[in-house]
Order: C-alpha cells, then structure tokens, then sequence
C-alpha cells in the first residue's frame, strides 16, 4: 500500500478541511504530488436526490478543495457511498456493513505506484460510516492508512474522546491536531496539555485557536437554513457572517452594542424600524426581520444603498436565533476566503515538519 493519510474527527465539524488544505498546499509547495478524495460523500448537492448520483461521484468538499489547490480530475477520488437517508435505508434494508466492490476497487488503486500523498478526509465521527462499511476504523484497517485527528478541544474532559480513538486505531493513530482552542488559552495549553497527551502516547502535532471566521455562515446558507425571503441584494448572500445580534433594547443601546460587533446578523422585528436603521450603519452583513408585518420602503432603500441582505423569515426571533447559532461552527469550508485563511492557520500553528516525516516523507521544502 502507498502512503496515505486519513484525517478524521471525533465529532463532525472539527476542522478536517481546514488541516487537509494546509497539508495539501505545503506538500504542492514542496513540489510533492498528492490526491485526495473521501470514501464517504456528505455532499448537500446530492442528499436529496441520492436515486440519482453521477458516476464517477466526487464530494462538495473534495471538488472545493480540488478547485482551490488546482487539482485535475486525476488528483480527485471518487466516492464510495453517499451519507443520506435515502441510501441508509437500503443499506439497513440489504443488512449489509461492508463497503463491496467498489472498497476493494479503491485499495488496488491506492496500492498502485504513486509517487506521492493519497490524503482522504474520514467520516464525521468515530463510528459515522459504519453501515457503510466506511467509519474511520474500518477505511484505515482496510487500506492500512496512517491516521490524523483534528479534535475540538474544550477542557482536559475532552481527552476522553481521544482515549477511546486511540483504543480503537491503536497504531495507525500517528498523531493529533487539537482545533479551536481559546486563543488566550493557546500559549498555556502548548506547556501544559500537549506533554501530557503525548505522555499518554498522543502525538501532537498542532493547537489551532478559534477562528470566528472559520465558523462564520454565509447569509445565503441562512437564507436556505431559515427558508427566508429575500427583500432585497440577492446579489450578495456571499457575505460572511460571523456574530449574531438581537435587536430587543432601545436604540442608544442597541447603537452602542452594535458598535462592539463586526459582521454580525442582525435579528429583529419586522415593527423596529429604528433599531433597523441603527443596524445598517453598523458592521451588518444582513438584517433578519420576524414577527408580523413589512419593511418600510426608507428602510429597503437605505439597505440597498448599503449593499446588505434584507430577509423576512416566519419564524419567531427566538426560534430564528435558535437556527442560526445552531449553524455557527457547522457549514462546510467552501469559501476561497475561508481557505485562505486556513493555509496561514495550519502553517503557523501546526508541526507539519514532524508529521511528514512521521509519514516518511522526507524533502526540502
């Protein structure tokens, strides 16, 4: 078998994207070849049309990353199965757990001569995939694949997820990234945590803080997430939002909240025109109207001169925050100002010196 890196998570949304396009792009800097590709397609594109999939079927996330690496369609894997209700039901249905023909398809193709990195990107967690046959066990046994984890990290009570990792991958675990640290708590966690794990035999090879533009939403997937309408600059549910904001209080206070935020979603009710107008003059990448009636034609004009997204939703605004902070931290990394940003993050707060060479690969950069 060549070499191939699997990089998986304990839980979904933990960063694996962000560390395979730092990877990726030091590995394409040092003139090394590399593919990738995930076992296992999560793509929205296709989850609610999974009768229907195109042959060969290559993930959202692996065509983002093919795109912003410049990979040619050589350099993509396709997928095995896709992650949806539809195609779990037939599985549950066949009571079948293994992977098939197309698994055994793909290890001879990664076990051909290849003079460079396969990097795959796991299911969302530990045991994900399993009615696949394609949990993160099962795809590194099956394909003899050195093991990365990108673990959001809270407090020391979030080793326990790494223990049960490191039981169950035993040595193709080669090492850990630990994702979205408190930056201020950055600094200590490195003296502190890091000998401790890899006195438990954890390989660290990187503390990456919290980045509120990594977990930052794009006003069109809240547009999607909400089922909102758009009033008006439809031509720009691009912007990123990275904080929420209510608007209940008065306006002087709301003034002086607003000017404490940057890039917020502004949530308020259809009747607040002053907090409304208060909010477009601040750091709003959209306003998010609830409750019953419509915007006041001052109002859509001033948002159209200002370039932000006006929506109405049906939701109440408690029901509205709910949604968008649920999407916080949860949307998948496809943004060209995202990956930038992730390229500085992984190669200024990860060792992937020592990782390369964990992995054999030994080159002047």
């Amino acid at each position: 078998m060549g070499r191939t890196l699997l990089i998986g998570s304990c839980e979904p949304f933990s960063g694996k994207s962000a560390v395979v396009l730092g990877v990726a792009r030091q590995l394409m800097a040092a003139k090394q070849r590399i593919r990738f590709g995930k076992p296992l397609a999560t793509s929205f594109e296709f989850a609610n049309n999974a009768d229907f999939l195109p042959n060969p079927l290559i993930d959202d996330d692996v065509r983002f990353v093919g795109s912003i690496l410049g990979l040619n369609e050589g350099q993509l894997i396709p997928s095995l199965h896709l992650l949806a209700p539809s195609s779990a039901d037939r599985r549950l249905a066949e009571a079948r757990l293994e992977a098939g023909e197309g698994f055994e398809t793909l290890r001879n193709q990664l076990a051909a001569p290849f003079e460079g990195l396969t990097i795959l990107e796991a299911a969302g967690s530990l045991h994900e995939g399993l009615l696949y046959g394609l949990s993160l066990e099962q795809v590194s046994r099956g394909l003899d694949a050195h093991v990365v984890l990108v673990h959001l990290w809270e407090d020391s009570r979030s080793v326990d997820a790494l223990l049960a990792a490191k039981h169950q991958l035993g040595d193709r675990l080669i090492g850990i990234v630990l994702n979205a640290v408190n930056p201020d708590e950055v600094e200590e966690l490195e003296k502190t945590v890091v000998p401790s794990l890899e006195g438990l035999g954890m390989v660290v090879f990187g503390v990456m803080p919290r980045s509120p533009l990594l977990r930052s939403v794009t006003v069109g997937e809240l547009v999607r997430r909400l089922d909102a309408r758009v009033i008006c600059c439809s031509e720009r549910l691009e912007l990123l939002v990275e904080t929420l904001c209510i608007g209940a209080m008065n306006v002087n206070s709301a003034m002086e909240f607003f000017r404490r935020r940057r890039n917020m979603a502004v949530v308020t009710g259809a009747d607040r025109t002053d907090i409304q107008l208060a909010a477009l003059e601040a750091s709003t990448q959209c306003l998010i109207l609830t409750g019953a009636g419509e915007p006041l034609p001052q109002l859509i004009n001033r948002a159209e001169e200002l370039e932000v997204p006006l929506l109405k939703v049906d939701h109440d605004t408690l029901a509205t925050v709910e949604v968008i902070e649920q999407a916080f931290g949860h949307v998948r990394l496809h943004e060209a100002v995202k990956a930038t940003y992730a390229f500085r993050l992984v190669e200024e707060h990860c060792d992937l010196d020592r990782l390369f060479h964990t992995l054999g690969l030994h080159f002047s950069a």
